[in-house]
């Protein structure tokens, strides 16, 4: 009954980014990132560590590198 996500939708270094799963009554939520900048990456579960992923991801890796690249 439960489906395992694809491996091609979780970020690589070949394909970076964020990915987020909300959580089900059976689940937590889940998310994982590989930053195309400096090559970071990061996984959590749960609603408040994958909040806190996002923001790290929002703030510090994705679009704030490509900021830094048209500086």
């Amino acid at each position: 009954m439960f489906h395992k996500l694809p491996a091609d939708l979780r970020p690589t270094e070949d394909s970076p980014g964020l990915r987020v799963k909300t959580g089900t009554r059976y689940s937590r939520s889940q998310g994982d990132y590989v930053c195309g900048g400096c090559g970071a990456e990061d996984h959590a579960n749960g609603d408040t560590d994958v909040k806190n992923l996002v923001e790290d991801y929002s703030a510090n890796h994705g679009a704030a590198h490509r900021a830094e690249a048209r500086r």
